[in-house]
């Protein structure tokens, strides 16, 4: 369970840092399909919640380096 609620607490750190600091990415979370579960019988547990972290590190990097080549 601890490893969960650790899991569970760099999802809000980082999704904090990207709404403060990448507003324009922030929007776009709802709507991206690779952040979304699609199972049918959907069992939120740390496997899953560790996968949403991971989607999110890599959107972020992701965004990162295109406005990186963008400057």
């Amino acid at each position: 369970m601890k490893q969960l609620h650790k899991v569970l607490n760099e999802i809000t750190q980082l999704t904090s840092n990207i709404e403060t600091n990448y507003p324009e990415l922030y929007r776009s979370l709802d709507e991206n399909p690779m952040t979304l579960p699609v199972s049918q019988h959907l069992h939120m547990d740390k496997v899953v919640m560790q996968e949403y972290l991971e989607n999110l590190k890599q959107m972020l990097h992701h965004y990162l380096e295109e406005h990186k080549a963008e400057n």
